[in-house]
């Protein structure tokens, strides 16, 4: 058994066009930047740059940001490059499986459902609790849990994710109209709130920028909650100083998690060669101003000291501070709708990529198929909602929120040293877009995601160790004997009588198989 088979381009582009397995290309540049927008700027833009100023970094949280934003534009261009020469569904899954062998692609394309399942879940959790908050904003008094015996039922993520998942069956174009209305509207409410907490801004409140490194208080977490590098190194956690900045700018990532599903949806867009890396560039830029633009509010509308003091610390305890209570239901409206995008896009994201790795035999055969009349993975849509359902209303899932950032970042470093490797294999190609500066873009993104990855919490690590190992039972009890590549290697091998070396598989993609 050969874990280093590689998958050609030139099959990958064939296996796009299998009849009923295929996917109808719909989508133009908008609707790929409303598409990053919607999964990026959610319920997190009015919280997570609060809690990051509070707890890491201070007003330097928006240099956090910029780090963040820096980390996933790198990696994002070394899609772009992926997805302009394999634009095929499948995202991070399918460029690695073309570069760096058939397990590693399957431990990516495990790592992408780890990121697409807990954060669909995690967020549709919220949502319900969102739906929640804004309903006792106004005076409506439903509570987000239901107790059914032994279980609590929440039933806001049930309603969510079901709706969403059929919109997603009916077809992907309905989808991106749907997406967005629902976009246009959450901006427009968050460029409201910008607008209003800049009036309250003290120049004050900026100083120090960076203020002096801390040490962290006791969570009662020992160390599981510390950063994986500081449980390496020994050395005790820290708030606030350049540390402090670092371990933000891994806090704030979460708040880019998604541009890589935009690269998933490749298959079903419009000259791909020219509209994606436009329509994912231009949604990284907004999303990056937006995010900057609310933590500039929050840190000068309040300290970050005082934000430190509150229990959940988010841009409506700012409001709250400077005695702006009517602004808590502007916020939880917001929060509401921008939840209820990116949970739409991840679910079809993760359709995506449970359908690429099916096509490929790596899960069941079945889970490929699309409908004759939409060109939409139903089957494989219903299961992906039913499970994130069952997660989100079911388990306290927003326990694992973590996991979302480790996936994502483990398949960033995939991809960056995946373009090292395809232009040393496949000189020949050549993409629309390609990373400037040669080799220091990728090698300098695989490098920033790593350090990232060591900055979060070291319980994220040891779940992720057990994810890792279920995926690589799965694979050698089930993949690696129905991956149609290496029955397709194997046949070739009968055909040779048994020899060993190498045989060309897929118009001459080298693939060194075992005697």
């Amino acid at each position: 058994m050969n874990l280093l088979r590689t998958k050609s381009i030139e099959s990958s582009l064939r296996d796009a066009q299998e009849p009923g397995r295929t996917l109808k290309r719909s989508l133009n540049t908008w609707d790929l930047m409303i598409m990053g927008i919607a999964v990026a700027v959610g319920a997190g833009i009015f919280s997570v740059g609060a809690k990051a100023a509070a707890h890491n970094a201070g007003p330097a949280v928006t240099v956090s940001f910029i780090l963040a934003a820096l980390t996933c534009a790198l990696a994002i261009m070394c899609y772009a490059e992926f997805a302009t020469a394999i634009p095929v569904t499948g995202s991070a899954y399918v460029f690695t499986y073309a570069t760096m062998g058939e397990l590693l692609a399957w431990t990516i394309g495990w790592n992408l459902i780890l990121e697409l399942l807990m954060a669909g879940s995690v967020i549709a959790k919220y949502w319900g609790v969102y739906l929640s908050d804004f309903l006792q904003a106004v005076n409506v008094d439903i509570p987000a849990q239901l107790h059914l015996g032994a279980l609590t039922l929440y039933w806001g993520p049930l309603v969510v994710v079901a709706v969403f998942t059929t919109v997603l069956v009916l077809g992907t174009k309905l989808s991106a109209r749907v997406n967005s209305v629902f976009t246009i509207i959450k901006i427009a409410i968050v460029l409201f709130v910008i607008l209003v907490g800049f009036f309250f801004v003290k120049a004050q409140n900026y100083t120090p920028f960076v203020p002096a490194s801390a040490p962290a208080p006791a969570t009662g977490g020992s160390w599981t909650e510390q950063p994986f590098l500081s449980f390496l190194s020994g050395a005790n956690p820290a708030m606030y100083g350049f540390t402090g900045v670092i371990s933000g700018a891994a806090l704030v990532f979460f708040a880019f998690i998604g541009f890589d599903v935009v690269a998933t949806s490749a298959e079903e867009v419009k000259d791909p060669k020219k509209t994606l890396p436009r329509g994912i560039f231009a949604g990284l830029a907004v999303v990056t101003v937006l995010y900057i633009l609310v933590t500039l509010v929050v840190t000068g509308m309040v300290s970050y000291q005082e934000l430190a003091k509150a229990a959940d610390p988010s841009l409506a305890t700012a409001f709250h501070l400077v005695g702006a209570d009517w602004a808590v239901v502007v916020i939880s409206l917001g929060s509401l709708i921008g939840l209820t995008t990116v949970i739409m896009v991840l679910l079809m994201g993760l359709a995506r990529v449970t359908m690429a790795m099916s096509r490929d035999g790596l899960l069941p055969r079945g889970l490929s198929k699309t409908s004759a009349k939409r060109s939409t993975p139903a089957r494989t849509q219903i299961i992906c909602g039913g499970l994130v359902a069952l997660l989100a209303g079911f388990t306290p899932v927003d326990l694992l929120a973590e996991m979302i950032n480790i996936g994502t970042l483990s398949a960033f470093v995939m991809v960056s040293i995946g373009i090292l490797v395809l232009r040393r294999k496949r000189p020949d190609l050549k993409p629309s877009f390609r990373v400037p500066f040669g080799p220091v873009i990728p090698v300098a993104s695989a490098l920033l995601c790593i350090y990232l990855m060591f900055n979060l919490a070291t319980l994220t690590w040891v779940f992720f160790g057990i994810w890792l190992v279920a995926g690589l039972v799965i694979y050698f009890s089930y993949g690696a004997w129905n991956s149609r590549l290496g029955r397709q290697l194997k046949s070739s091998r009968s055909g040779e009588g048994g020899s060993s070396g190498s045989v060309a598989v897929d118009d001459g993609d080298k693939v060194a198989i075992d005697a």
